[in-house]
């Protein structure tokens, strides 16, 4: 069970690092990718979507 829960920790942390990059490449604006970074794989999934 310890190794799930690593794997789901792992996998937020990494969502919300990546939507910050993302974020911050498309707005350099530090307020959209600590926004972005609230949601995390929602925006990473949204951008894939529409770009």
């Amino acid at each position: 069970m310890s190794y799930r829960n690593e794997t789901i920790k792992t996998g937020i942390t990494f969502g919300t690092a990546l939507a910050i990059a993302i974020s911050w490449s498309v707005n350099q604006s530090v307020i959209w990718a600590i926004i972005h970074g609230i949601f995390s794989w929602f925006y990473v999934i949204y951008y894939i979507i529409v770009r």
